[in-house]
């Protein structure tokens, strides 16, 4: 088995739903990884504080634009639609990143293919474009991160073309398999082969941030406090003993 084989733990993917975007993006930025957060997209739904993040692997669609002897609404007709079988094809669990290239003219789904998503246990979805029946899709429960709402349905922009390729979202590169985090700031794409690791180290980081947050609530200085010092990280070390 390759290391673009392997699957990602259970645990690390509790513990990426328990961590910020702002921190995995310092987590990657320190892995040499710049370009990771989704420009342009934000909750449908704004989670609710504490609420855990949106985490899954990507399972992607690519959209090219629509042309009119081919994009009409004929095409619904048949069940291999990409679109269609995108939406049937994505594993329970994975979240379904579109690539509708920051077009906000058109919506990239509607209510009843977001409840066929929710209803096949899919994690959830993200795109780079709006969705339409937004009010409805709001009231499903599936976490939905995109660029708003359009009442206009896809194909008068869109030709969907592939399902589970690398595509652009939002700005960033997403390849199958990796690992999607959303939080109420955004989304963040982990690739698979740093996601075990990241997830450690991202989990460390706050534990630490937690303590550094005390030690500023008490009044101390930022000087030697955040980034810390030795005397800090001795100080952090028992704090953690006793927890």
């Amino acid at each position: 088995m390759t290391a673009s084989d392997q699957r990602v733990s259970d645990a690390a993917l509790e513990q990426l739903r328990h961590v910020s975007t702002a921190t995995l993006t310092t987590q990657l930025f320190k892995r040499g990884l710049r370009n990771v957060f989704l420009q342009g997209v934000a909750p449908l739904v704004k989670p609710a504080p504490g609420a855990p993040n949106l985490v899954g692997p990507a399972f992607t669609l690519r959209n090219i634009p629509a042309r009119e002897d081919l994009d009409h609404v004929g095409v619904f007709q048949n069940p291999d639609h990409p679109q269609r079988k995108a939406v049937e094809s994505a594993p329970p669990g994975s979240v379904l990143v579109q690539d509708c290239r920051r077009e906000t003219a058109t919506a990239s789904v509607g209510s009843i293919l977001a409840l066929r998503l929710k209803t096949r246990g899919v994690a959830g979805m993200v795109s780079d474009g709006p969705v339409r029946d937004s009010g409805t899709i709001a009231e499903l429960g599936l976490p939905l991160w995109c660029a708003g709402a359009a009442p206009t349905l896809n194909l008068a922009k869109h030709h969907a073309v592939d399902m589970n390729v690398p595509i652009a979202c939002g700005g960033v590169p997403v390849y199958p398999g990796d690992i999607v985090v959303a939080d109420a700031d955004g989304v963040v794409i982990v690739p698979k082969e740093m996601a075990e690791e990241v997830a450690r180290d991202a989990t460390e980081q706050e534990r630490l941030e937690a303590f550094i947050t005390e030690r500023i609530a008490e009044g101390r200085p930022l000087r030697g406090t955040y980034p810390p010092n030795e005397e800090t990280m001795a100080a952090y070390a028992e704090w953690c003993g006793k927890r």
